[in-house]
């Protein structure tokens, strides 16, 4: 007969060391209830038939084209989506993949001159487990970042603090499009 062993709190991840670690349990609804919405309400496919302000739109490109996160991390939060509903991007044309990257660089250099951007995060959350909030259609993140920009208003008070209003980030960053 094996001898039980009640495990100690300090063997578990919660414990101190080397790493800070901050729990919020109250994402995970979020997580196991992601809604994603069909083909036909897919606001990625929705937007290009819109006026550019009212879909946030700040540039039309051939194949894809770039605009405003509604639901930003950051001031400026842009996302390069190609016009074609496709999941992932190994389902990308050539030509996508080059015109994704095309406009990936032009939204840098914008958001560097409009908004002095210090850095950036740049990726592809693809499949709604890998956490994309939109998983049937493809989209690139894209933003900036500026030092000592991280603050706990989103954990602590379900809060993001934007210094500006989106339509405002919309034209700023349309009108130096080039």
């Amino acid at each position: 007969m094996t001898e039980e062993r009640i495990e100690s709190a300090a063997d578990f991840a919660g414990a101190p060391d080397s790493f800070q670690r901050l729990w919020t349990p109250h994402r995970l609804v979020y997580i196991q209830h992601g809604q994603q919405p069909s083909e036909e309400k897919c606001p990625f496919c929705i937007g290009p038939s819109l006026a550019d302000e009212e879909a946030l739109i700040v540039h039309r490109g051939k194949t894809a084209y770039v605009l405003l996160n509604l639901y930003p991390y950051n001031s400026g939060h842009l996302l390069v989506c190609p016009y074609r509903h496709i999941p992932t991007y190994d389902q990308a044309t050539p030509e996508e993949v080059l015109e994704i990257g095309e406009l990936t660089q032009q939204a840098m250099k914008v958001l560097s001159t409009v908004s002095k951007a210090h850095g950036f995060n740049i990726g592809m959350n693809q499949g709604e487990v890998a956490g994309a909030g939109i998983a049937g259609h493809l989209h690139q993140h894209i933003v900036p970042r500026w030092r000592n920009d991280a603050n706990f208003f989103p954990i602590i008070a379900e809060t993001k603090a934007l210094p500006k209003l989106l339509s405002q980030v919309r034209d700023e960053i349309s009108a130096a499009w080039v």
